[in-house]
């Protein structure tokens, strides 16, 4: 087995294991995770040019399936809890750990693990570029009504929000598109058809910042779950809540790229990260793993940066509680798709 091998196998898993033993280290790395966003953002930007973009059906179709699931999560979590006559606190943990399952954005990473297992590369782009876009629009406008600020005004709170998300999300996008347009300008003036590309040595480097920001991830929410109060069955119900949003969200998302297919896979960027063996033979194929990646595999990193400062602290189990689910799922997928390629 070679390392890059033994990588696509398992860095998840060990992510989240030297996480864990690690915990009282890690921990302590929490302020450096905004800007690891930023950089897992900016290199997948890097690999398309932002023209070159295109939106199909199933783009649209799951990203409305996601609002809906997002509204209906949290408003269906808070009936079923005040008719269980669960108290106000762990009201608040279950109803915004689920809701915030499904409003978190596609995963920065998600296009390489796509890309890996046979989807589109181009079109999983298109949409973390839509899904983050939308996310940074959406959270600033729904948060302040699931947990209103009783000294603030909604507008206020509103654009505090939207102050300190939209520039994580936007600015990696803005600051690729800008040294693609810089270099092919530069390019074009002396006479030259070269265009900017990203090396093939910094092609998976999303996947590596991925998994190092979930090691620092599951320290923290190790430390968490050591010594912060909760009621353990409000734990067991946000395990148990995120595993279902996590499968369904894949599954649902798979469903609709087999029916709403792209056209085509776009103009891939870089060869080297597809597993030519797990690639589909039908765009109804590729679509499925698309689309279903696009929907399942989510930014947690940012999922839980959002609960600790937006919302209940403790909500953020619920995302995390997705680490393990998401990564537990994407493991076998890249175990399978290594075991073929062989």
């Amino acid at each position: 087995m070679t390392v890059s091998q033994f990588v696509d196998k398992y860095a998840l898993v060990l992510s989240m294991v030297i996480g864990a033993a690690g915990f009282s280290l890690f921990r302590h790395l929490t302020p450096i995770l905004p800007p690891m966003i930023g950089l897992m953002l900016f290199f997948t930007f890097c690999k398309v040019n932002p023209l070159d973009l295109r939106l199909h059906a199933w783009h649209w179709v799951v990203l409305v399936t996601q609002m809906a699931l997002t509204a209906g999560s949290y408003y269906g979590s808070v009936a079923l809890c005040r008719y269980c006559g669960v108290g106000i606190e762990d009201t608040a943990i279950i109803s915004q750990g689920l809701m915030v399952c499904f409003i978190m954005p596609t995963a920065t990473a998600a296009p390489i693990i796509a890309g890996k297992l046979g989807g589109s590369i181009q079109n999983l782009t298109a949409f973390t570029l839509l899904s983050n876009a939308v996310t940074a629009i959406v959270v600033p406008a729904f948060f302040p009504l699931v947990h209103p600020d009783g000294q603030m005004a909604f507008l206020t709170e509103m654009w505090l929000i939207l102050r300190r998300v939209a520039p994580l999300l936007l600015f990696p996008f803005l600051a690729a598109w800008a040294m693609r347009l810089i270099y092919d300008g530069w390019q074009r003036h002396k006479g030259s058809d070269k265009r900017f590309t990203l090396a093939r040595a910094w092609a998976q480097v999303p996947f590596y910042l991925w998994a190092g920001t979930l090691t620092i991830l599951t320290g923290d929410i190790t430390y968490t779950l050591l010594h912060a109060e909760y009621s353990w069955w409000a734990l067991a119900v946000l395990f148990a809540g995120s595993l279902i949003a996590c499968l369904a969200q894949y599954f649902i998302g798979r469903g609709i790229g087999y029916h709403l297919p792209a056209p085509s896979k776009g103009k891939e960027y870089q060869d080297v990260v597809i597993n030519p063996a797990a690639v589909p033979t039908t765009m109804a194929g590729v679509s499925r793993i698309t689309a279903g990646q696009a929907f399942g595999q989510k930014n947690t990193t940012l999922g839980i940066w959002m609960c600790q400062v937006f919302l209940n602290p403790l909500s953020a189990i619920g995302p995390a509680a997705y680490i393990i689910w998401q990564n537990a799922f994407n493991s076998a997928q890249l175990y399978s798709a290594a075991n073929v390629k062989q």
